[in-house]
């Protein structure tokens, strides 16, 4: 942030730092929780920001406070020339962190581009180490290529840490839970579990079909020995390590335990759209602004704006509460 410069702050006393910037809405997967089946209409091309005009809104951003930058789809592997637009990102005055988060397709084709460009964290998302289950949930029979991805980021050191996120979703995600433990004891991946949260596209979602991260821990404390790791100010997951030193488990746990009262994120869609909750019913535009030539200081008084109305929370699971109009793979993961 540049001296003198007022940080991003809410009406609710937050200090924002965080950006996830989804550079696509497309996805070369079909998951459950996400999209149907066939899909769904893709964003025009024009309609999508350009690697400069992302370039430009992180910059502005960065320059307000924001330290932390991670990249999302959809899919971000499926965007055309994407380290690219990882190497202009990580050449951003005063950015503190790059990461990205990716199904893990394209992952072998590309990670040592992405690690020469200068991502410096990557999060995989597999919600199942049975090659049929994973079928099941993504409609693609893609888990060898997957965890062909996994393990060639990795081998990339000053990758770290690599972080594997599953989606918990009840009577699915119980049988899944010991094969993701070994896989935490037996790597240095530290393996998440994420509640099922209310922004699928077929609008299935019910709380009954949460499992929550308090039952998973339980699961897992049946036959090992769990040590809390102290949660860092405004960290979304719960982390503890196995008590013999083996390996680490997380928990994302936004529907049975919000971490809205210092939440400190913003979302910008691949269209230019900046979002200052995953459930925003509102979204500020910030593309057409910027396209009709809009200056700096313009920009910067609609990001501060927006940022001066964030939700105080999301209400997930409040009688009312109403689930935003797009899909996670709309919004960005």
């Amino acid at each position: 942030m540049e001296s003198g410069t007022e940080p991003l702050r809410d009406a609710h006393g937050r200090t924002i730092s965080d950006l996830r910037v989804s550079v696509t809405d497309r996805c070369n997967f079909r998951c459950q929780y996400c999209m149907p089946a066939d899909g769904l209409p893709w964003l025009e091309r024009d309609e999508v920001l350009s690697f400069e005009e992302i370039e430009r809104l992180v910059g502005l951003l960065v320059r307000l406070g924001i330290e932390d930058v991670r990249l999302t789809g959809g899919e971000p592997l499926v965007r055309r020339e994407f380290p690219r637009l990882v190497a202009m990102l990580a050449a951003v005055p005063g950015l503190g962190d790059l990461s990205l988060t990716t199904n893990g397709y394209l992952l072998e084709r590309d990670a040592a581009a992405l690690v020469d460009a200068g991502i410096g964290r990557v999060n995989v998302s597999i919600d199942s180490l049975a090659r049929d289950r994973f079928f099941q949930i993504t409609r693609r029979d893609a888990l060898p290529q997957v965890l062909r991805g996994l393990e060639a980021i990795a081998a990339h050191e000053r990758v770290r840490p690599i972080k594997v996120n599953a989606i918990a979703m009840r009577d699915f995600t119980e049988r899944e839970v010991g094969s993701f433990v070994d896989l935490a004891r037996t790597s240095d991946y530290q393996v998440r579990f994420i509640e099922f949260m209310p922004l699928d596209a077929d609008h299935a979602w019910t709380p009954d079909s949460v499992l929550t991260g308090a039952e998973i821990r339980a699961m897992i404390e049946r036959s090992h020995d769990l040590v809390e790791v102290p949660r860092e100010p405004s960290a979304t997951a719960r982390v503890f390590r196995f008590a013999d030193g083996r390996g680490e488990i997380g928990f994302i746990n936004p529907v049975s335990e919000p971490f809205c009262a210092d939440c400190n994120r913003l979302r910008l869609t691949a269209e230019g759209k900046l979002r200052t909750c995953l459930f925003s019913i509102h979204e500020t535009d910030l593309r057409d602004p910027l396209r009709a030539g809009a200056s700096d200081a313009d920009l910067e008084e609609i990001m501060r704006d927006a940022v001066w109305r964030k939700e105080l929370k999301h209400h997930v699971g409040e009688k009312g509460f109403r689930p935003p109009p797009r899909s996670m793979s709309a919004i960005g993961g």
